[in-house]
């Protein structure tokens, strides 16, 4: 019997097997942000285990709410920067050259094909794209992975999802994993991998394979994960190209990672894109997904574009293909949060943060704060906000107000028309 991407993972990395069901693992990488690792790095402290595995494989970055609001988001600052110093971490990324983890992570090259990741932070499942197992985790998890440099996860179970035809213009990665979300529910993948394959995700950006495994987890999912390949090997070449004499070489390696064709599945789902149309949610559950022609004319008083969904120069140039030249409607507000450093200096040289702020957006540094309602952009009781994020969970972006989770092209037309509207209409 063949063995899933995951399997093959598992297998390379396995440290202990206490039972059938529960695997331990070595880590790769163990990433950290100011919300849930302070919590973490004190309890260690306070149990006179204050030491890191291997800090060359600790990843840490203050992205959350940055700079900090307020003194206790300023006091989660502090923890990990002194934490961060007394061990020594080097990769470590605080205001000014800090970005959203999700996507300054893959940015700096931290995630190979075949990795072990966590982090205490739900969407890791977007490090997957690459081809590594990459999951969110609670506290303790966390604490003996900055420890000990392992992690105990059950025997990998993957769901497949074939994806088949082509993407009509207009339609994007985002609007994909919303339908299939939409498709097999909330909790239609719990404590599966989601392994995305098929013709559609062969022919992915890069970014638009980490759009599709990063909402893997609002379907359940502990991780989604696509196969390695040239789109892998040609993003990430910067970082490996002393480790291969080609890119050529690179491929055939990331093969060895990919599901062999006689691989045992839970589910295998077909899911052809050819004649899907935008989406767009309603209600507070990820899972609650209507074409977004369904909810046209619904007003909107914000629209958020951003986030470690699609906060990457994709994206940024999507929303600007609608709004150069455009003003927000009347009401509007608009914020607009490039991922990272990176992103925001190449959207400035493209003249894409000149058509964001002509429009009228307020144009922010990399931050996660909006999306969960931190700063940044909350909402008051009774407002809508079009957003580009992955949670439209009741209070998720302030308390009373309600999310719209679209693509950027469908949040950009929300901006000019200050209602729900379907952004092929405005595409040329």
């Amino acid at each position: 019997m063949g063995k899933t991407i995951a399997e093959k993972i598992f297998e390379t990395h396995l440290k202990d097997q206490p039972s059938s069901e529960n695997m331990v693992l070595d880590l790769d990488v163990v990433m950290c942000h100011e919300i849930t690792t302070p919590i973490a790095i004190m309890d260690l402290m306070e149990k006179n285990m204050d030491k890191v595995f291997d800090t060359t494989k600790i990843k840490a970055v203050i992205d959350h709410v940055t700079p900090a609001k307020d003194s206790k988001t300023a006091m989660q600052g502090k923890i990990m920067r002194e934490w961060a110093k007394r061990h020594q971490i080097q990769d470590f990324f605080d205001v000014g050259e800090n970005g959203v983890c999700h996507a300054l992570f893959p940015e700096k090259g931290f995630v190979r094909p075949g990795y072990t990741i966590i982090m205490g932070d739900s969407h890791t499942c977007t490090h997957g794209a690459f081809g590594a197992f990459a999951a969110g985790v609670g506290t303790t998890d966390l604490e003996v992975g900055i420890y000990k440099g392992v992690c105990s996860f059950r025997s990998p179970r993957t769901m497949q999802v074939i994806l088949e035809g082509e993407l009509s213009k207009g339609v994007s990665a985002k609007d994909v994993i919303l339908a299939i979300i939409k498709k097999i529910t909330v909790n239609g993948a719990t404590d599966k991998i989601i392994e995305f394959v098929g013709p559609v995700v062969d022919q992915m950006s890069m970014a638009a394979r980490m759009t599709l495994c990063n909402m893997a987890v609002e379907a359940g999912g502990t991780c989604g994960i696509c196969m390695p390949d040239r789109v892998t090997a040609e993003y990430l070449w910067s970082f490996i190209q002393s480790d291969y004499p080609t890119i050529d070489a690179a491929v055939e390696d990331y093969k060895k990672w990919h599901s062999d064709p006689d691989a045992a599945y839970e589910e295998k789902i077909v899911f052809n894109v050819s004649d899907l149309v935008p989406q767009v949610t309603y209600g507070f559950k990820p899972d609650m997904v209507k074409d977004i022609s369904e909810l046209s004319g619904s007003p909107v008083d914000q629209v958020y574009i951003g986030s470690c969904t699609n906060g990457r120069i994709e994206d940024l140039r999507d929303a600007a293909e609608i709004l150069k030249g455009k003003k927000l409607a009347p009401g509007v507000r608009g914020i607009v949060t490039p991922a990272t450093p990176k992103i925001y200096s190449q959207a400035l040289e493209e003249g894409i943060i000149k058509i964001f702020m002509d429009a009228g957006f307020c144009v922010l540094n990399p931050t996660c704060g909006a999306c969960l309602g931190m700063s940044s952009g909350v909402l008051a009781e009774g407002e809508v906000c079009a957003s580009t994020t992955n949670r439209n969970f009741n209070g998720r972006m302030g308390k009373g107000g309600m999310v719209h989770l679209m693509s950027p092209h469908s949040a950009a037309v929300a901006a000019i028309t200050g209602t729900i509207s379907d952004p092929r209409d405005y595409l040329n």
